[in-house]
């Protein structure tokens, strides 16, 4: 391939570029029903620690409540980079099948190592962010599942069957920048996708953020513990109010 056709194709991915998660959320918030969500009363799920920032600007913009869902990878026995499925935190499971199978991985492996990582990760973090309770009930809800960029789409789905075997009443997807692909896969199985950009031959999510820093565990505590939306921790002040009162 000459420079001169990898400058054209570069050109061509940078018109998709998001300046940051603030600028993600502005153009994120431009797509989404405000209106019908703010009527729905729709419990926003933020599927990715990492997306915080976005849910928690979102929810106070449309005055909605939020919760967290905890999700981990399952990786390949002899390839600890190669995510085989994913696990949440109700040990829902959603397996890539081809490197499953490709890879010849039997099920006791798979249920095996995924409620390790439920015990190991999972349960760590909804000690850490929610102080050990359980997700919110997600019963006869109107659930939007938000993240800040979707690649392979296994931890969507994992958060997909999650609600939906969890009895929401529906299930929609938003996030800034989505496969082409993922999109197409995700259709059949959503009420609604919202999205910025829909992306074909998507490289990875980091890619077209101009600036996506990682989030300390400290940051986002600081925002869920100063939002006034973060559903668990209502929950918590109620119980301490009820406790003094």
């Amino acid at each position: 391939m000459t420079s001169h056709k990898i400058l054209k194709m570069a050109n061509k991915l940078n018109k998709y570029e998001l300046a940051s998660r603030e600028d993600a959320t502005i153009k994120l918030l431009d797509v989404l029903p405000k209106k019908r969500m703010q009527d729905d009363e729709c419990l926003l799920v933020c599927i990715s620690t990492q997306s915080i920032p976005i849910v928690n600007t979102i929810s106070e913009q449309l005055n909605l409540n939020y919760d967290l869902l905890f999700s981990e990878p399952i990786c390949a026995p002899n390839n600890k980079s190669c995510t085989i499925g994913m696990v949440s935190e109700t040990e829902e499971i959603v397996l890539h099948n081809e490197l499953v199978n490709s890879f010849e991985i039997n099920l006791d492996f798979i249920y095996g190592e995924a409620h390790r990582q439920y015990e190991k990760k999972i349960l760590k973090s909804a000690y850490k962010y929610r102080k050990g309770d359980l997700i919110s009930s997600l019963n006869e809800k109107n659930i939007l599942l938000i993240d800040q960029g979707c690649d392979t789409g296994l931890r969507v789905m994992t958060a997909i069957k999650t609600v939906i075997n969890s009895g929401a009443k529906s299930v929609a997807y938003a996030t800034p920048i989505i496969s082409e692909d993922v999109a197409n896969l995700l259709e059949p199985v959503t009420d609604e996708i919202y999205f910025v950009h829909k992306i074909s031959n998507f490289i990875d999510v980091e890619f077209y953020y101009k600036t996506l820093e990682e989030l300390e565990t400290n940051r986002v505590l600081e925002i869920i513990n100063n939002s006034k939306n973060y559903l668990p921790f209502q929950k918590n002040r109620r119980k301490e109010d009820e406790k003094n009162s």
